[in-house]
């Protein structure tokens, strides 16, 4: 099955972003929206004064983003925090895989092609209203993994999701950090103290060469950090947070004693890129109907700027230049496809003509 990810690149207004970004896929929304609506509506509500009052405290400019989308998808300010700005929203099952050693961050994206977004964003804010940053989109505002200007990169891997609380999900805490935060010191320091509505674990690494993995969850934070290399799949591993994994964690388990097995600290990004990626180093996954098939990988070099992207195991991977981009380069790139193998009935893929958001 064709798999075709979007690359969208704005700079200047974050409100102006917003407005354009909502006007890009209201058609396309609309109907899936309607849909999901219905049930998300009855599954949680948002105290939008809370959300706005954790956004506003650390992305003014995701505040003001969220903003524009209202106005570009022509949907109240309400309806729009109640889907798209990820706090109390909810979740399901999916596995993912990172791998951090040097200032290079790799990962695969593991989940099911029809909650793709299929959105690749580079954005660049006018000055003084966040930070850059590149990497895939997921709920519209939200970031499944990517890197800031800063050299700091940043993916999340589901753990839990019994037992949630008041806080937000993955995907907008993700669009934090890389909005706000300089350091995994930073990024750690803000996962501290963000509220969190499920368990998921947060792998992070910087130009500096430090990463680290913050365990998070309603109940509490705990963090591992490495120099050289730490690696990360789908529970928790320090050891009061064991108590909230999973039943079942096999599978996890092998992933990550392979994942160590297979991806060194030497490892260069084409070379973490193929090893997380190739089905036959076992990395990836086709388990789509488990939710836990290798949607993308995605390498990170957070010393060069530079981002290598697949879409689907087996991928031809493409490198885009987010340094050069930064300093004004124009990026041509409208599309990413991939394939993933046929397990799959026909699936709902949000699917978008491509054009740059000035």
């Amino acid at each position: 099955m064709l798999i075709e990810t979007d690359v969208i690149h704005g700079r200047g207004d974050p409100y102006e972003f917003g407005v354009k970004q909502g006007q890009h896929v209201s058609s396309l929304l609309k109907d899936k929206h309607l849909k999901r609506r219905k049930k998300s509506i009855r599954q949680y509500t948002v105290d939008s004064k809370e959300a706005k009052n954790w956004i506003t405290a650390f992305s003014p400019s995701l505040w003001a983003e969220l903003n524009g989308m209202a106005d570009g998808l022509k949907w109240s300010l309400e309806n729009v925090l109640h889907e798209y700005a990820g706090y109390q929203q909810s979740w399901v099952t999916s596995g993912c895989s990172s791998f951090m050693a040097n200032g290079v961050y790799g990962r695969n994206y593991d989940y099911h092609p029809k909650t793709y977004d299929g959105r690749f964003v580079l954005w660049q804010p006018s000055s003084g209203q966040g930070a850059a940053h590149i990497g895939f989109a997921q709920r519209m505002a939200g970031r499944m993994d990517g890197m800031n200007e800063h050299g700091l990169a940043v993916g999340y891997h589901f753990v839990n999701r019994l037992r949630p609380g008041d806080g937000f999900i993955c995907t907008t805490i993700a669009r934090l950090i890389l909005d706000s935060c300089r350091s995994v010191d930073e990024a750690t320091a803000l996962l501290h103290e963000l509220p969190h509505r499920f368990a998921f674990n947060y792998s992070l690494t910087d130009r500096t060469g430090k990463s680290a993995v913050v365990e998070a969850s309603a109940k509490g934070t705990d963090e591992r950090s490495g120099k050289q290399r730490l690696t990360c799949t789908n529970h928790f591993q320090s050891e009061n947070k064991l108590i909230e994994n999973r039943n079942y964690l096999t599978e996890s388990i092998d992933r990550l004693d392979l994942l160590n097995a297979t991806v060194t600290a030497q490892s260069d990004r084409n070379t973490m890129f193929e090893q997380l990626n190739q089905l036959q180093n076992g990395i990836a996954k086709t388990n789509y109907r488990s939710w836990a098939g290798t949607i993308h990988t995605a390498v990170y070099d957070t010393k060069n700027l530079q981002a290598t992207v697949g879409i689907g195991p087996d991928a031809a991977p493409i490198t885009i230049d987010f340094k050069a981009w930064l300093e004004g380069e124009q990026l041509f790139l409208r599309k990413i496809r991939g394939r993933i193998p046929d397990t799959l009935p026909e699936t709902e893929h949000i699917q978008a003509e491509t054009h740059t958001l000035h």
